[in-house]
C-alpha cells in the first residue's frame, strides 16, 4: 500500500481500477542455428500469448492497482536448444523499471539473465500460479521473478515493503527443491541463481542494500526534478551503504546486478558534474564491484 500511495504523487491518478500489478511485456526468440519445426514454432508463438497472459493477469499481492501504476517490466525467452519434442532449454532475461517522481524517466532497477531454464511445453496447456506447491518448472520461474520484482519494487518506495514479496519467492524455490531442475539450490556451481537472489535479499547481511534501493530511489532519483545536485548527493550516501556488504561478501549477485543497472544511468545523471564528483562516484563503484572497473571509468569521460 506504501507504493501505491506514493504512486498516486508521482501519476497523480487517485481512482482505482481493478488492474493487476504487472505491465510485463514478453518475447520469445529462438538460435538462429536451431531447427524448429512448425509445430515447435507453433508452440511457441502460443506460449509467448501464454506467458503474456499468466503474468500480467495474476494477482500477485492484496493491493489494488491504476492501470497506470503498474510495473514496468519485460521477459525475453531465449530457446537455444529441444532437446526432445516439448522441451525447450535455453536462459530468460528479466528487467524491471520504475517511475521517477514528477517526470517520465524510469528508472532501471533489476535485469537479470537467467542461464538455467529448460522446461516442457505443449500446445494449449494453460499455466498457473500454485502458491503451496510445485507445479512445472516454467510456471515456478515466472512466478518467482514476479513475486521477486514485485518485492524489489516495492523496497524502492518503502524501507522493506518487499517482505512479503521475497519470503513468498523463497517459497517457490522451497517447493522447486525436489524437482531436480536447475537453478533452485544453494549447492549449484557458481551463486547466480534463483536461490541466492532472494536468499539474500532476505539476509540481515544484505539489510544495507535494501536501505541502498529505498535511499537511491525515494531520495535519489525521485528529487532529482526538485533539485538534480541534492538528489546526486542522495544517490553517492546510498550507494555508500553498500560498503560494508562488499567487504563481508564480496561479489554476490545482488550487488553486482544493481551496481549494473545503475551504471548507465549515473553516467547520465552525472554528464554535467565536476571531476572530482565524478571521480568519488567512480571509486566507490570500483569498490563495489571490482570486476567491472573498465565500465565505470567511461563516467569520466
Amino acid at each position: 500500500m506504501h507504493r501505491i500511495l506514493l504512486l498516486i504523487l508521482i501519476t497523480g491518478f487517485t481512482q482505482f481500477y481493478d488492474a493487476q500489478e504487472l505491465n510485463c511485456q514478453v518475447s520469445i526468440i529462438t538460435d538462429a542455428k536451431l531447427e524448429v519445426t512448425t509445430t515447435e514454432q507453433q508452440a511457441l508463438e502460443q506460449l509467448e500469448e501464454v506467458i503474456f497472459d499468466f503474468m500480467n493477469s495474476t494477482k500477485w499481492t492484496k493491493d489494488k492497482f491504476n492501470i497506470e501504476e503498474r510495473i514496468n517490466c519485460s521477459i525475453q525467452l531465449q530457446i537455444k536448444n529441444i532437446p526432445t519434442m516439448g522441451t525447450f532449454s535455453g536462459s530468460i532475461q528479466v528487467l524491471m523499471s520504475r517511475p521517477a517522481f514528477n517526470s517520465s524517466y524510469n528508472s532501471l532497477v533489476f535485469n537479470f539473465m537467467d542461464e538455467n531454464v529448460v522446461f516442457s511445453y505443449s500446445r494449449n496447456t494453460p499455466l498457473y500460479y500454485a502458491k503451496n506447491a510445485f507445479r512445472d518448472n516454467l510456471s515456478s520461474i515466472l512466478s518467482f521473478y514476479a513475486l521477486f520484482m514485485i518485492g524489489t519494487d516495492y523496497d524502492t518506495f518503502s524501507p522493506n515493503a518487499g517482505t512479503p514479496y521475497f519470503t513468498e519467492a523463497q517459497q517457490i524455490v522451497s517447493n522447486a527443491q525436489t524437482s531436480g531442475a536447475a537453478g533452485w539450490k544453494a549447492s549449484e556451481t557458481g551463486k547466480r541463481n534463483r536461490y541466492w537472489l532472494v536468499d539474500n535479499s532476505l539476509q540481515q547481511l544484505f539489510q544495507p542494500l535494501r536501505d541502498c534501493m529505498y535511499a537511491y530511489h525515494r531520495k535519489g532519483i525521485d528529487k532529482l526534478y526538485d533539485d538534480k545536485k541534492d538528489g546526486i548527493k542522495e544517490i553517492y550516501k546510498a550507494l555508500l551503504k553498500l560498503k560494508p556488504v562488499v567487504q563481508t561478501r564480496p561479489n554476490t549477485v545482488n550487488i553486482i546486478n544493481f551496481v549494473y543497472c545503475k551504471t548507465d544511468e549515473l553516467k547520465s545523471l552525472l554528464s554535467e558534474s565536476d571531476t572530482k564528483q565524478k571521480t568519488d562516484f567512480v571509486n566507490l563503484l570500483k569498490r563495489l564491484d571490482p570486476g567491472n572497473s573498465s565500465k565505470f571509468q567511461a563516467i569520466l569521460n
